[in-house]
């Protein structure tokens, strides 16, 4: 059935505000891991560039979990994967609150990534199926409205929790989060019969399409700008801006600010005009990655640059639509590998930061760093675009009536 005849459904809003929650939960642990890399880092014994790999094993559960995931439940009806995902995540983070030791700690926070991507891709299909087509990337910011928002209320929760009384209860509070997820999706999620027109065979033939792998690309690249400087912000507030752990929590929520304004603004121009929206977001980061460098020494400076980082972040709402324009009958692997190409970026950002520090360069060099990523995802964003036209003037030229 056409999108636009799915917009009279009865509750979309309950239904899409079950489904931020799910987004709210996987938001606060994402971001909120990397605020507390200074506690925990201090309690298992390790410093802070080997502790960003316990963010990296989250990073790569989500790249191994999203495509496996999302092949192997091809015909599971959506309202019982989203819950069986959600039990997952809590359940990864409630031994993430338990861990003995570093070991322990990167199994759990592995385990812990693997339903993030296959929650994210199906909860964008299912907003989708319930607006019109014009209104698609309005309807994904809608659902990452609860990532973004946990950066705002989350992450500064979690962190001044881990300040308080301890890092493992920020993870064993995010845990009780997915909880309260299942039990929205259970609530209001559509309740849907498996579709058996699809098949895991018939989802693999999305990674065919060459326009695919180039928005994963641009992804995977350009967006690890982002997290290069984020993993480090704590750190850097103390040591180079020189304010107190009590301020942390304040910056964490101005860049959560920046998120949330750019996924209110940004998928309004994305749905008249896609691709351009997200080159100008690359441009957008490189330029303010670059500055985050000469705005570490001040507060003032500082927040507002996180600030403008976190509108960027915007680009993985405009990229999942793109991810569903060309990907054609196959929506559940391309929605969900979208979320493991930004966690390839959350695995590559933080490890270039850290060789980074490790090498001397200093606490804002990440910025240079990220800096460079999100270039790297504007040459990227370049290719896509020529192949397109190209594929599309050919098609012009062998099919001229068609194309009329």
């Amino acid at each position: 059935m056409p999108n636009h005849q799915r917009a009279d459904r009865p509750w979309p809003t309950l239904v899409i505000l079950a489904l931020a929650m799910g987004g709210f939960a996987i938001g606060t642990t994402e971001f909120a891991t990397m605020s507390l890399l200074p506690f925990f880092a201090t309690s298992l014994g390790i410093d802070a560039p080997t502790a960003g790999h316990v963010i990296s094993a989250y990073a790569l559960g989500v790249v191994v979990g999203a495509p496996v995931i999302a092949v192997l439940t091809a015909r599971m009806p959506r309202r019982t994967l989203l819950m069986a995902l959600m039990a997952m995540f809590a359940l990864g983070n409630g031994l993430s609150a338990l861990a003995p030791s570093y070991g322990s700690m990167m199994v759990f926070r592995f385990l812990s990534g693997l339903p993030h991507g296959a929650y994210f891709g199906t909860a964008s299909v299912v907003a989708t199926s319930l607006v019109p087509t014009n209104k698609r990337t309005q309807a994904v910011g809608q659902v990452l409205l609860g990532l973004t928002v946990a950066t705002i209320i989350g992450v500064p929760l979690a962190n001044w929790l881990g300040q308080a009384v301890g890092w493992r209860w920020s993870f064993g509070v995010v845990a009780a989060l997915g909880l309260i997820a299942l039990t929205l999706v259970a609530l209001f999620a559509p309740r849907e019969t498996a579709d058996l027109q699809s098949s895991p065979l018939g989802e693999l033939g999305a990674l065919k399409v060459p326009q695919v792998w180039l928005t994963l690309a641009i992804g995977a690249i350009g967006f690890g700008g982002l997290f290069a400087v984020y993993t480090y912000l704590a750190s850097t507030l103390t040591a180079v801006t020189g304010v107190s752990d009590h301020v942390v929590p304040i910056v964490l929520c101005i860049f959560g600010i920046g998120l949330t304004a750019g996924n209110l603004i940004v998928p309004r121009f994305a749905d008249r005009a896609l691709m351009p929206t997200a080159g100008v977001l690359l441009l957008w980061s490189a330029a303010m990655l670059a500055l985050y460098v000469f705005a570490a020494r001040s507060i003032w400076t500082i927040s507002i640059d996180v600030f403008l980082i976190g509108v960027g972040a915007a680009l993985a709402t405009v990229l999942q639509t793109r991810l569903m324009d060309v990907s054609g009958k196959a929506q559940a692997l391309p929605a969900a590998l979208n979320h493991s190409a930004f966690n390839i970026a959350n695995a590559l950002g933080p490890w270039l930061g850290g060789m980074a520090i490790a090498a001397g360069f200093g606490w804002t060099s990440t910025g240079w760093v990220g800096a460079l990523l999100a270039l790297g995802g504007v040459v990227i964003w370049g290719v896509s675009v020529t192949v397109e036209r190209q594929t599309s003037t050919r098609y012009r030229d062998l099919c001229p009536n068609e194309a009329d």
